[in-house]
């Protein structure tokens, strides 16, 4: 130990720490000796194996039992030493219980068992499980005893001084004395790769001033001028960014893409954003937009890394500013931007850099419309729908647009033959025809175009369109054309009379593509053959031919007993599920809607309130429809998020982490999160219930 160490402590309290010691082996990695002291103080005293980030996992974990630390003095092996196997720690904290939280021997015996379990994970080189075991701990620990992060408001002054010792720098810490200060600045520390030796911990007059002898990740001292400064940037915005934590859906994850962040940023230099860019990330406004989206999803955090940080910060910063506000001025707003990215490209540029400014324009903007519906609070589930939407339309018309204009001019494919049109019309189906957009939402699309003549042509055109638009599997956009006429065996194009044969009353269409027509929408391509197509539809699906009601109630049936395992719950088929809801109003379409063309909507709340005007849907019914239906659209994006799969609806355990973090995602922020998950749990079945007794009377439907 260094010679400080010998200089603070007795005699006594060394042989003491030297049997703690001699007892530390691979089944106790670490002992903790708690000794009360006057006026609801302890002495805590903790010996075991030196693991990186270990100061910082144990200032959590103080913190998460309500101690305030005092007072400390943190020592391990010095450099010398280091590389033994055998390092060891000793730190000696004298700490405060906060008012009205216990710390007796059961408690005691906990925060050393759980101290025990969090060296396992960093015995076993799994500081990331590690970490975010401690931050859910820590989080839901503050939401029971009441305490927050909110103490952490005063500046951190910081201050380097490479001559006081010869291998390491010391950083000198001085700040209000707020509650979890240590916990953020080792927290900081450890993120960015810092060696602590040596911490000295002294609090007085409601201020704290600590010491710590630091080295980089290479044991080097810490002497360039822009290394130190960005250290100071690094403990300045995690010390900010921890007040905020509680706030995140899942602080565990958020700490850890705060990091990352963190990395992207120091990357560019700081030249290149506008100090009122820096100033809003570093204030609490942009903290607390932060840990909203950093601590939302995984997959989310991989769409930020694919933006540039240059282009994204400023936009962050316009959040608060702007609302998400969906229509014409959008759309036209986004297709103008586009065709601006697009007109910037060299004419002499190969084909592939096109695309690739298209997709980032694209991913962009899928990620700002996702960021503003988590963050902003008057953002609705419709206006995130529909903003989505007005996006996937225009990258649409785009897409095609640029892929005919490409493939007439290649003259590698086919032209239409003689007297044969180029006319062509792109449908939406499903969540995109209805403007139902959602996290992961892909497009179903169908593509018709007018003249036999012209199958080779349009066949290679569909094709280049999806391969434009570049999208993860089961991911937003991603382009599904299972719909199109004989599904999979069927042509990516199909010309206009073969859609009319195909969807008529002696064609071969099954009963569930009569109703999936509901569901399209012209969007892109010849609006008259658009237009064309849609009446056809409506001659088709409305047609009045009597529905056949076995064929609908033996599909649901399956969809309950084949595609949900038992125990486990679909929010898209299990009984109550969304498409209940979604059947239940296209059935009843189906059998008014040639009598009422006001009824033939694509989108499913315009048609349920169709439904209800014409009193077809009684208005506690309607209500329970409604209500429902935007319960569980929120619940399905509240999981897509997090998975970034469309097809992965299966609720988690009820008693899991991510049923915690889903049910803080859904707006259930109760003191404890094991409250806000039983909550979430019972409004699912309460709603899921409703919704299937409805279907269940008007359908005289039967599961078995």
């Amino acid at each position: 130990m260094d010679e400080d160490y010998f200089a603070i402590f007795s005699p006594e309290k060394i042989t003491e720490h030297l049997r703690m010691s001699s007892l530390i082996d691979r089944t106790h990695r670490i002992l903790v000796r708690i000794t009360p002291q006057p006026e609801n103080e302890f002495e805590i005293a903790i010996v075991g194996y030196n693991y990186p980030s270990g100061l910082s996992i144990l200032c959590g974990l103080l913190s998460a039992f309500g101690l305030d630390i005092r007072t400390g003095d943190i020592f391990s092996l010095s450099k010398q030493s280091s590389k033994a196997s055998s390092g060891r720690i000793v730190d000696v904290f004298c700490v405060t219980l906060k008012h009205g939280v216990p710390f007796d021997e059961t408690r005691q015996r906990e925060f050393e068992r759980e101290l025990s379990a969090l060296m396992e994970f960093l015995a076993a080189g799994s500081l990331n499980e590690a970490r975010e075991r401690l931050n859910r701990f820590l989080i839901e620990r503050l939401e029971k005893m009441g305490e927050a992060f909110s103490g952490l408001t005063l500046p951190v002054e910081l201050a380097f001084d490479n001559q006081t010792s010869t291998g390491w720098t010391l950083m000198e810490a001085r700040c209000g004395d707020d509650f979890g200060f240590l916990y953020a600045i080792s927290n900081a520390l450890a993120m960015r790769g810092a060696d602590i030796n040596r911490v000295k911990i002294r609090s007085s007059g409601g201020r704290v001033t600590d010491h710590f002898f630091i080295a980089d990740r290479w044991g080097r001292k810490i002497e360039d001028g822009r290394d130190q400064q960005r250290l100071r940037m690094a403990v300045s915005m995690i010390k900010e960014f921890t007040r905020y934590l509680p706030e995140a859906p899942d602080p565990a994850r958020a700490l850890r893409h705060f990091d990352q962040f963190l990395d992207k940023l120091i990357e560019i230099s700081e030249d290149k954003f506008p100090d009122h860019t820096m100033a809003f990330l570093a204030g609490s406004e942009g903290m607390n937009l932060l840990a909203h989206l950093l601590g939302s999803s995984d997959f989310l955090w991989d769409d930020l890394l694919r933006i540039h940080f240059s282009e994204l910060l400023p936009a962050l910063e316009d959040f608060n500013k702007s609302k998400l506000r969906p229509g014409e001025s959008l759309k036209s707003a986004l297709r103008t931007d586009l065709r601006r990215r697009l007109a910037q490209i060299p004419i002499a540029a190969p084909p592939e850099q096109k695309k690739k400014i298209f997709n980032a324009f694209k991913d962009r903007h899928v990620f700002l419309i996702d960021s503003a519906h988590l963050v902003q609070p008057n953002a609705t589930l419709m206006d995130f729908s529909y903003a989505l939407t007005d996006l996937g339309e225009v990258v649409l018309e785009e897409a095609a647009r640029l892929c005919h204009e490409d493939l007439v001019n290649s003259r590698v494919d086919p032209l239409p033959a003689e007297g044969a049109t180029r006319s062509f019309a792109i449908f939406g189906l499903g969540k995109f025809g209805g403007r139902e957009m959602g996290y992961a939402s892909d497009f179903e699309l169908l593509f018709v175009h007018q003249s036999a003549g012209s199958g080779e042509f349009f066949e290679s055109f569909a094709r280049r369109v999806v391969d434009f638009i570049e999208a993860r599997s089961h991911g937003i956009f991603h382009i599904d054309l299972r719909l199109r006429p004989y599904g999979h065996a069927g042509a990516w194009s199909t010309p206009f009379d073969q859609f009319t044969r195909y969807y008529s009353s002696d064609g071969e269409a099954a009963s569930f593509e009569r109703q999936a027509l509901i569901k399209l929408r012209w969007i892109a391509g010849d609006e008259h053959l658009g237009r064309q197509v849609e009446a056809h539809r409506d001659k088709f699906t409305y047609s009045g031919v009597p529905w056949d009601w076995a064929d609908a109630m033996q599909l649901r049936r399956r969809q309950i007993l084949e595609l949900v395992k038992p125990g486990q719950t679909n929010v898209k088929y299990s009984a109550g599920g969304i498409v209940d809801i979604e059947y239940a109003v296209q059935y009843l379409q189906l059998l008014n809607g040639a009598d009422h063309p006001r009824i033939r909507l694509s989108n499913t709340l315009d048609a349920l309130l169709g439904l209800r005007r014409l009193q077809i849907i009684r208005e506690p019914d309607y209500r329970t429809l409604h209500d429902a239906y935007l319960f569980l659209r929120n619940l399905i994006d509240g999981l897509r998020i997090v998975r970034g799969d469309a097809t992965d609806l299966v609720l988690p355990g009820e008693g899991s982490e991510e049923f915690k973090s889903l049910a803080r995602r859904m707006g259930y922020r109760e003191t404890e999160r094991t409250r806000s998950a039983a909550h979430l749990a019972s409004d699912v079945r309460d709603w899921m219930k409703r919704v299937h007794d409805y279907f269940v009377l008007r359908f005289d439907f039967e599961a078995q």
